[in-house]
């Protein structure tokens, strides 16, 4: 039961983000041309389709069987039997003429199971219209119909059916970009860490190819966490980057005056030779930079900015005391 509540909570906060309100769902029943003569057609139908729901959803699993692709749905058993149990639920709503809210929720859920199990798009197309063609010829065969009433309701429920499918196409595309998302949040930060090394100092390492897109990362992270920190002083160690370009040099130049803006001067260390050559010979103007060749050093410099300084008695580690703690 609390599995079930959380499904649910998950499913009505994906609506919310995807704008799915009672407007937005009306407006996908026009867009399939889903009219209130169609519900009437669906009626005509809704036995036949219902009488056969077993060997429906063994269609749809028996098309995903068939693929590669749909292994890690089908081998995960718990994901398997919610698959099924969801997809009849599925096919009973198809026929039942009522496609409000609750409907769409029931689908989200649906499309929510296939983005956790990494249903690729194409495959779960592919099984659905294997679904839709047994349903067709189920009906043509079976409806007490004239011929071209069977297929008109046929017609009218495939409408429902491409309803369905925008739906969970339309999860499935926001679940991967969402998680897309995630990954790049977290190769920023792992690109771009900015530490506290104590109060008021924040140290920011850089290692490998800096480009523009990266610098301006580095930027938007600096910045942030001086806000966040109240910092006065930042590292900015290069030691491990190998070359700079002009563009990615006078971004750093423009982030500098930027963390002075807000009350923060920025030491940078670990300038390798080349790349001190390569800036002089770019004609960057360093003037505005503050440098100290190592990490080490520069630290040692930001800490005494900040009124710190060491002292080391004999056979002990240094302690580092406030300026005014006396000597």
């Amino acid at each position: 039961m609390a599995e079930d509540q959380l499904q649910q909570r998950e499913s009505l906060a994906l609506m919310h983000q995807m704008g799915l309100n009672s407007t937005a769902i009306e407006r996908r029943k026009q867009v399939v041309g889903l009219m209130p003569a169609d519900l009437a057609r669906i009626t005509t139908i809704k036995d036949v389709v219902l009488r056969q729901l077993d060997d429906y959803s063994a269609a749809f699993f028996d098309h995903l069987a068939s693929l590669d692709e749909a292994r890690t749905l089908l081998e995960n058993r718990a994901l398997a039997e919610k698959a099924r149990h969801l997809k009849r639920d599925h096919l009973r709503g198809l026929v039942s003429g009522e496609y409000g809210t609750d409907y769409v929720e029931q689908r989200i859920e649906l499309g929510l199971l296939y983005a956790a199990a990494g249903l690729d798009t194409r495959v779960f197309l592919g099984a659905f219209l294997n679904l839709l063609k047994h349903i067709g010829t189920q009906i043509m065969k079976d409806a007490d119909l004239p011929p071209i009433d069977a297929f008109d309701a046929f017609m009218s429920l495939k409408k429902v059916a491409f309803f369905d499918l925008g739906l969970i196409v339309d999860v499935l595309v926001f679940e991967r970009e969402r998680v897309i998302r995630q990954q790049q949040e977290a190769i920023r930060e792992l690109s771009t860490p900015v530490l506290q090394l104590r109060d008021r100092l924040l140290l920011l390492p850089i290692i490998g190819v800096i480009d523009t897109y990266r610098a301006r990362l580095i930027t938007e992270s600096l910045l942030e966490s001086i806000r966040i920190n109240r910092a006065r002083m930042v590292v900015m160690d290069i030691t491990g980057v190998a070359t700079i370009d002009s563009r990615v040099a006078n971004h750093i130049l423009q982030t500098v005056t930027a963390a002075r803006l807000m009350g923060a001067k920025v030491i940078v260390t670990g300038i390798s030779a080349p790349v001190a050559q390569s800036l002089v010979s770019l004609g960057i103007e360093l003037g505005r930079l503050d440098t100290v060749g190592d990490l080490q050093g520069g630290i040692e410099l930001a800490e005494r900015n900040l009124g710190y300084r060491v002292v080391q008695g004999q056979g002990q580690q240094p302690i580092e005391l406030p300026m005014d703690a006396g000597s």
